[in-house]
């Protein structure tokens, strides 16, 4: 088997050097890209594994980049940015980011980040790649939700994962912890917001009543339920 596959979008020569260097001696693999329109013409050849993802970028719009990565690609994209304040790392995790790492950065925390992200990969296949329950198909290889017409709607990577962990434990609490646990984030305001944000979007995709949701339900101060009846295969 191959190493895992890393893309770096970051139009700073220093930047990709560091992460180049710090990536391969971890053993991974790794393609570098100063501007977007080089970083996407790629993705038409090669998959990566993960994509480290610059928000200042001279070419494009860096979180439209990240949506379009997380949407229709359903890459896992982790943002490296020198915006820190919390609403930078909300905006982007909300648009379908995995992670985020502000600038200046550990490089052994960058790698620990990425492993962390290929653990919750690797784990989440176990059940399947579809899943139906009450009237929805999710087709995880696609990252599309069918409805019973046979009408799709794409969801995100990031979604996707949030979607698998319910269906993985339908009818029972899946607390903050055991989410920030599970899909390898680091833990904090900004991660408990974006999880909300993932939620409503999900709900919004199975066409929930916001008011009461019949799916998922939050549980106050402990997490949420998912309480569909699911069937894996």
């Amino acid at each position: 088997m191959s190493a895992p596959l890393v893309t770096i979008l970051d139009d700073e020569p220093e930047i990709r050097a560091i992460l180049t260097e710090a990536l391969e001696e971890a053993g991974f693999r790794t393609q570098c890209f100063g501007r977007a329109r080089e970083f996407e013409a790629a993705l038409q050849r090669v998959t990566p594994d993960v994509c480290l993802v610059d928000l200042s970028l001279p070419d494009t719009d860096g979180l439209a980049l990240v949506h379009r990565l997380a949407l229709e690609r359903g890459a896992t994209v982790i943002i490296i940015s020198g915006r820190a304040q919390v609403q930078d790392r909300v905006t982007g995790l909300e648009l379908g980011a995995d992670d985020y790492i502000t600038k200046p950065f550990d490089p052994a925390e960058v790698v620990a980040r990425i492993r962390a992200r290929l653990r919750a990969g690797r784990a989440a296949p176990q059940s399947g790649q579809t899943a139906r329950f009450n009237g929805w198909t999710a087709h995880f290889d696609r990252y599309v939700l069918e409805d019973e017409s046979g009408a799709e709607t794409p969801f995100s990577h990031a979604e996707g994962e949030v979607l698998r962990l319910f269906l993985d434990s339908p009818k029972r609490l899946i607390s903050r912890t055991q989410m920030q646990d599970a899909l390898g984030g680091a833990a904090g305001e900004s991660f408990d917001r974006a999880m909300d944000v993932r939620v409503s979007r999900l709900r919004t995709k199975l066409r929930e009543n916001p008011k009461n949701p019949r799916l998922i339900k939050t549980i106050y101060g402990a997490g949420y339920i998912f309480l569909g009846d699911v069937i894996w295969g």
